[in-house]
C-alpha cells in the first residue's frame, strides 16, 4: 500500500528520466491527471495518455528530452508538502522556483494550478512539489 501517491508518482517520473525512458507508466488518480497536465502546458513534458484499463486507470507520459544534447527538460522534481508535514501558502507567500524558471505545483480551491496562477486568482493552498 502506498502512503504517498504524489510522492510515486514524482518517483515513477524522476527514475524515468535518469534511466533514458522515453515513456512512463503511472496509476491514475485525479490529482495525477490534473499535475500532469500541469506539466504538460508548462513543457515539461511531450504528451500524456490516460487510459481506463482496470478499475483505476494508468496515465502514460511521453518525456521530454533535448534532440541535440538528449538532455531531459525536467531537471528536478520535489515533494513539498507531505502526509506528515503539510506545506500551507496563502496567495502572497507562494513560492517561487528559481526565480520564476521554475514550476510550484499548488492544489487551491479552485483546482490545482501553478504558483503563478495561484497569484493571478489570488488563492492560497498546499504546495505539493517543485519543478525545474
Amino acid at each position: 500500500m502506498i502512503t504517498d501517491p504524489i510522492a510515486d508518482y514524482l518517483n515513477r517520473v524522476r527514475n524515468a528520466i535518469m534511466a533514458g525512458h522515453k515513456i512512463v507508466e503511472i496509476p491514475a488518480s485525479n490529482l495525477k491527471k490534473e499535475i500532469t497536465r500541469i506539466l504538460q502546458d508548462q513543457g515539461f513534458i511531450l504528451n500524456h495518455k490516460v487510459e481506463d484499463n482496470g478499475p483505476q486507470g494508468t496515465i502514460k507520459i511521453a518525456l521530454k528530452y533535448d534532440k541535440v544534447t538528449n538532455e531531459p527538460a525536467i531537471r528536478s522534481l520535489k515533494r513539498v508538502s507531505k502526509p506528515g508535514l503539510r506545506t500551507y501558502r496563502g496567495s502572497g507567500e507562494l513560492p517561487r522556483v528559481i526565480n520564476g524558471l521554475g514550476v510550484a505545483i499548488v492544489s487551491t480551491s479552485k483546482g490545482v494550478m501553478t504558483d503563478k496562477q495561484a497569484r493571478k486568482e489570488n488563492v492560497g493552498g498546499e504546495v505539493l512539489c517543485y519543478v525545474y
